[in-house]
């Protein structure tokens, strides 16, 4: 089981994290480790100092495939949720300042929980999804698919070019603007389509 994200796959987060517009779907990958199922909690880690969440659309491979085309992505994911992306900000700009990997900043423990999986065929506009994010009641993200820079069928085509993707796999395909610190006894709660779907508490 393989987790693929994509980095910068929204205009307004790239500006502001001072990061160029990608050209192409910008991927990285966390490890099946960092998955949190079922509102487990997440734990701060002791190696970070300013974590940070990323709020995105999930989706979730059903059959296997490789030199996918974009006409026929559809075929290869039937449910969705919300997950987030955390990231420990910190450690990610030490990282890129040295140009080394950052995989330590994303990958780590707990750091990609997801939520309850919906049918995508029960959305009531595939092409136009709204998510959101609140935390301690406070929205603080709000997403809509249709301003990706990378739809749904791009990034397919693009990933399986590389990779077989295979049944079970998780794809987050990026975060809107709005990300930010998280601190010990946060509660964030993720939407679709208004519908809670994600309850995370950080401990």
């Amino acid at each position: 089981m393989k987790i693929f994200c994509i980095g910068r796959n929204y205009v307004d987060h790239a500006k502001e994290l001072n990061n160029p517009v990608p050209k192409q779907p910008l991927v990285f990958s966390k490890y099946p480790t960092a998955l949190l199922y079922n509102n487990k909690p997440f734990f701060y880690p002791s190696f970070s100092k300013d974590v940070h969440f990323e709020t995105e659309l999930v989706l979730k491979i059903c059959r296997n495939g490789k030199h996918i085309e974009e006409r026929f992505a559809y075929k290869y994911y039937d449910e969705i949720t919300v997950g987030i992306d955390f990231t420990a900000r910190d450690v990610q700009s030490q990282l890129k300042a040295k140009g080394h990997p950052w995989e330590i900043a994303k990958g780590f423990n707990g750091a990609a929980p997801v939520g309850r999986f919906i049918p995508f065929d029960s959305l009531p506009n595939k092409d136009s999804i709204n998510f959101s994010l609140t935390q301690n009641d406070q929205v603080v993200q709000q997403g809509n698919s249709q301003d990706m820079i990378f739809d749904f069928a791009k990034l397919i085509a693009h990933i399986s070019k590389y990779f077989l993707i295979a049944k079970g796999d998780l794809i987050f395909t990026g975060t809107p603007a709005g990300v930010g610190p998280v601190q010990i006894g946060d509660t964030l709660l993720g939407s679709l389509e208004g519908e809670q779907v994600l309850t995370c508490r950080v401990k």
